[in-house]
């Protein structure tokens, strides 16, 4: 498979109620919009990734997906987030694998974990030994 590009696709039961999460209390940045101008769907930049809120969700389905997304201090969108009122499911933790993360839901219930990558973390760091290229 080679994949070209990619993006997490949310189906919400209020699209208008979701992009405004994204938008305006996460802060995302709007990649694309399109559709009809009154019920547009929207593209979020998310990293290197993309979020689509767009159409509407089938009746039961919504709060399945997971989102990760890797911010610089994860203690500070937890008192950001917390003051707009989002639902905070866990608040920032270090993980036993290093991570600090934090847990929140989006308006359908789908889980967000927030992610904040310590400094001396090993995903930081090349671990890997050297190739031996060119010697």
């Amino acid at each position: 498979m080679d994949v070209l590009a990619s993006r997490i696709l949310l189906r919400p039961a209020d699209r208008a109620r979701s992009q405004a999460f994204y938008r305006d209390v996460l802060g995302l940045a709007v990649s694309r919009e399109f559709g009809p101008p009154d019920a547009p769907g929207l593209v979020f930049h998310a990293g290197t990734g993309f979020i689509e809120v767009s159409g509407s969700g089938e009746p039961g389905r919504a709060g399945g997906s997971t989102i990760w997304l890797q911010v610089r201090d994860v203690r500070a969108e937890h008192e950001r987030l917390a003051a707009a009122g989002v639902q905070v499911l866990r608040a920032p933790v270090q993980e036993p694998w290093g991570l600090i993360e934090m847990w929140i839901a989006d308006p359908d219930g789908n889980r967000l974990v927030i992610v904040e990558i310590p400094p001396d973390h090993p995903i930081r760091r090349d671990v890997r030994p050297p190739t031996g290229l060119g010697g």
